[in-house]
């Protein structure tokens, strides 16, 4: 039996690539979504922005859409 380490350099490479990718649009999505700006007062949050809240859900909607492609895989 014997190992074929191109294919396994192959996977490592590409779970790697998709590990970063979900965890940089799911940063990206707590980015957008996190409210900017400056407050107008001691208590109140700056108000949040519907394009933020936009970004946010593609980004989301984009790394759910690689886990269930990388799932599709899996049980295909």
């Amino acid at each position: 039996m014997t190992i074929d380490w191109a294919s396994v350099g192959i996977v490592v490479v590409v779970a790697t690539a998709a590990a970063v990718t979900i965890v940089l649009l799911v940063c990206a999505a707590l980015v957008a979504v996190s409210p900017h700006g400056r407050t107008s007062g001691v208590d109140t949050p700056p108000p949040r922005t519907a394009t933020g809240t936009v970004v946010a859900a593609v980004c989301l909607a984009a790394a759910a859409a690689l886990i269930g492609y990388g799932l599709y895989l899996i049980v295909a």
